[in-house]
């Protein structure tokens, strides 16, 4: 590319580094990475208390994981999306 031509996509050509990016989607969306974080944390602590479940069988515990899991996540997906749509119609409405 010639110095005199100017940059198709110039937001895409500035140097940033991956956390200046990861930082700035997390303002955009900040309900991702705390549905991220929830989901780990139910993960972790589910692996913890594996050993720990009594006379529960190894499928029942599992199965209970995953829903605590994937619940976590898809409320906080949803919060984020009923936050988005708050913000942009009842925050800054368009006349």
């Amino acid at each position: 590319m010639s110095p005199s031509q100017e940059p198709v996509f110039p937001e895409y050509e500035t140097e940033t580094s991956q956390t200046s990016r990861l930082i700035k989607k997390f303002k955009e969306t900040p309900f991702v990475p705390i549905g991220m974080g929830g989901f780990a944390a139910v993960v972790a602590y589910g692996l913890y208390k594996l050993k720990h479940r009594g006379d529960m069988k190894m499928s029942l515990h599992l199965i209970h994981m995953r829903v605590a899991a994937q619940g976590f996540a898809v409320g906080a997906l949803t919060c984020g999306v009923l936050y988005s749509m708050f913000r942009e119609y009842v925050g800054n409405p368009k006349e």
